[in-house]
């Protein structure tokens, strides 16, 4: 790294670090002041340059990333946060940060079926070209990463990104460093305390394309996560339960809201634009489009911006059309949409920005 990035890095961990500074304040500070050198002036007491060494040798010692929002590593899907952390810790492979993704969460006391089907969306789902995103956590978490080791999982933690909890999941945490990656906004060794979960279920949901809901209570952290994704305009999937398991109130609840009913990944997949029938006889079966859009990813952004208009068409038209997977499409569109060239409308249809000329 080039030493006025990383001295411009050490600049925003000592502001986010300091004494009352929460992401939503460091954006602020930064916005006002336009500099961060300024920023830190305007605090009354600020976090010592010793204790910033010293925990950026903690990084270095353990061999765990540090990855500023102005950085190419970050995931541009969290930069939709208005209170997007601006430093991240990362554990594993950095490649997943910025790979089409969807979420699944759930109870952590789930049913042996709530299990099965959380293993069985995140194997299905990675199969097709997606990181599965999610907590970490017991139960629908836990089957969640188990079912996506082998294509790319992503756990999103709640204390620091060393502290393993729950601690019977030591096995599980490894696996996921070596398979996928592992992600915390908070500082190194910090334990999860209940205030944090929270502030983990929004990063869950920004770092997603779509989050499904595999048995939550009425009161549980997975409503957060879908309430988090309902705001940023991320479909939210439900997978629905009997009336009489508590465990299943709160996703039921999602869908008499409008959340959108699922009973497989191939559900999830055509809400997304795949054709149902693509589905019918095994997900194993279905052959990815074989065009790889990597190295004309330039060419084939100007293409679509001067293809589209102002005027809706489907995901499934332009798959369709441009002969690229769906991960890839939905990757794309991410993109331009946070560049406000392109936006969505509802049934899956993309057009122009209004302001775009």
């Amino acid at each position: 790294m080039k030493k006025e990035l990383l001295i411009k890095k050490i600049k925003w961990l000592q502001l986010i670090r300091s004494p009352g500074i929460g992401p939503a304040k460091f954006w602020k500070l930064l916005e006002y002041f336009g500099d961060v050198n300024k920023a830190l002036a305007s605090l009354s007491e600020q976090i010592s340059q010793k204790s910033i060494e010293d925990e950026l040798e903690k990084y270095q010692r353990k061999s765990i990333h540090l990855i500023a929002a102005f950085e190419n590593e970050f995931p541009k899907k969290m930069k939709r946060l208005a209170d997007c952390p601006p430093l991240i810790s990362v554990r594993g492979n950095l490649s997943l940060l910025n790979s089409p993704s969807l979420a699944i969460v759930g109870a952590r006391n789930a049913s042996l079926g709530g299990k099965r089907l959380s293993y069985e969306f995140a194997h299905d789902l990675g199969k097709m070209g997606f990181a599965i995103v999610s907590g970490l956590a017991r139960g629908v978490d836990e089957s969640a990463h188990q079912g996506s080791l082998s294509s790319g999982t992503v756990a999103v933690l709640a204390g620091g990104v060393d502290y393993i909890y729950p601690p019977e999941h030591e096995k599980l945490y490894y696996e996921v460093v070596r398979n996928g990656v592992i992600i915390s906004e908070m500082p190194l060794n910090v334990s999860p305390a209940a205030s944090l979960f929270p502030k983990r279920n929004r990063l869950i949901a920004a770092l997603s394309q779509g989050v499904t809901i595999i048995e939550a209570a009425k009161n549980s952290g997975s409503l957060i996560t879908a309430q988090c994704a309902l705001e940023l305009g991320i479909d939210v999937f439900a997978v629905p339960g009997s009336p009489l398991d508590p465990r299943c109130r709160g996703s039921n609840f999602l869908l008499k809201q409008g959340a959108i009913l699922v009973e497989s990944a191939a559900d999830v997949l055509g809400s997304l634009g795949y054709e149902r029938q693509e589905f019918v006889n095994s997900i194993s079966s279905i052959d990815l489009p074989k065009k790889n859009l990597e190295n004309e990813l330039p060419n084939f952004k100007k293409r679509l911006l001067s293809e589209l208009s102002q005027v809706p068409v489907s995901i499934e038209e332009l798959i369709k059309n441009y002969g690229c997977s769906l991960p890839q499409l939905l990757s794309i569109l991410l993109e331009l949409e946070l560049a406000g060239q392109v936006q969505r409308h509802p049934g899956n249809m993309i057009s122009l920005s209004v302001s775009k000329k």
